[in-house]
C-alpha cells in the first residue's frame, strides 16, 4: 500500500440531525494514519452522495431507495410535535395523535415521517422544508411534527417540543455501496455496532488471537495435596497406644 492510498481519507456521509462525533472519535483512535472526513448532506442527497462515490458510508434517514446499497438499522427516533412555548400542549409531558385533531399540522417536502394518514387540519400549501415549517410555527402558522434530533437541531428560544405517542417513527441507518465492501467500511460497521479493537473483524483480522488458557485459570490451577495423617480413632482395629483395637476399653 503506498503513502498516498494510506493517506486518503475515509468519507462519511451525514443527514442533519445525526451526531457521528462519537464514532468519529474512536475511528481517530483507532485508525490514525486514515483521517475520517465528514460530508453534511441533504437527507435527498444522502444516497446520490454515495452513488456518486462522493462518500464511501453514509449515516441516513429511513426510507430511501435501496437499490445495491447495503443498509444496518442503527437506531429509531422519537417523534415530537414542535408548538408555541404558550401552546396548551406544553402542560402535558407527552401528547397523543389524537390530540392534533383540530391543529394545523404542516407537512414539509422534507419530512422524513411515512404518515398513513396526516393528523389535524391540513395546510393549503407544503413548506420546502422542515426548516421553513418550524419557522411557520414560530409565526404562529400550525405545528409541525418531526424526529426530535431535527426539533433539537432546528432550536429556537420561542418554541418547545413534546414527544407525539401513535406518530411514526424514523430510522437512522448506515449504508454503502453492495459491491464497495471495503476493509474501512467494515472498520465503520464495528465501530458502530460496538465492536472492540480486538474484535475478528478488527483492522487486524488475521493476527493471531491471544488463547484462552495463555494463563491458567484460578479454577483450573494444580494444588498440591498434603496426605493426611491417620486418623487413630478410625484406624480400623490396627494397635496403637490404645490397645490392640485402638479403643479406650469401657469399664
Amino acid at each position: 500500500m503506498t503513502e498516498e492510498t494510506e493517506s486518503r481519507p475515509f468519507r462519511l456521509a451525514y443527514v442533519p440531525g445525526v451526531t457521528p462525533a462519537k464514532w468519529v472519535r474512536i475511528w481517530g483512535e483507532r485508525l490514525t494514519d486514515t483521517p475520517l472526513e465528514l460530508v453534511p448532506v441533504d437527507a435527498s442527497d444522502a444516497t446520490a452522495t454515495l452513488r456518486e462515490r462522493r462518500a464511501e458510508a453514509a449515516l441516513i434517514r429511513m426510507p430511501v431507495d435501496r437499490d445495491g446499497l447495503s443498509v444496518i438499522p442503527l437506531y429509531e427516533e422519537v417523534p415530537v410535535v414542535i408548538v408555541p412555548k404558550d401552546h396548551v400542549f406544553t402542560a402535558a409531558d407527552e401528547v397523543a395523535l389524537a390530540d392534533l385533531t383540530d391543529e394545523l399540522v404542516l407537512d414539509p417536502l422534507d419530512t422524513p415521517l411515512v404518515w398513513d394518514r396526516l393528523p389535524g387540519r391540513p395546510a393549503l400549501d407544503r413548506p420546502a422544508s422542515t426548516g421553513d415549517a418550524i419557522d411557520l410555527v414560530a409565526a404562529g402558522v400550525g405545528v409541525v411534527v418531526v424526529p426530535m434530533s431535527l426539533a433539537r437541531l432546528h432550536h429556537r428560544k420561542d418554541l418547545t417540543y413534546r414527544p407525539v405517542d401513535g406518530a411514526p417513527e424514523s430510522r437512522i441507518a448506515l449504508s454503502w455501496l453492495e459491491d464497495e465492501t471495503t476493509d474501512l467500511v467494515e472498520e465503520f460497521i464495528g465501530i458502530v455496532r460496538g465492536r472492540t479493537v480486538n474484535s475478528s473483524r478488527g483492522r487486524n483480522p488475521h493476527e493471531t488471537p491471544k488463547t484462552k488458557t495463555s494463563k491458567p485459570r484460578k479454577h483450573t490451577e494444580t494444588r498440591s495435596v498434603k496426605p493426611r495423617k491417620p486418623d487413630a480413632r478410625r484406624s480400623g482395629g490396627k494397635s496403637g497406644p490404645m490397645g490392640k483395637s485402638g479403643r479406650r476399653k469401657r469399664r
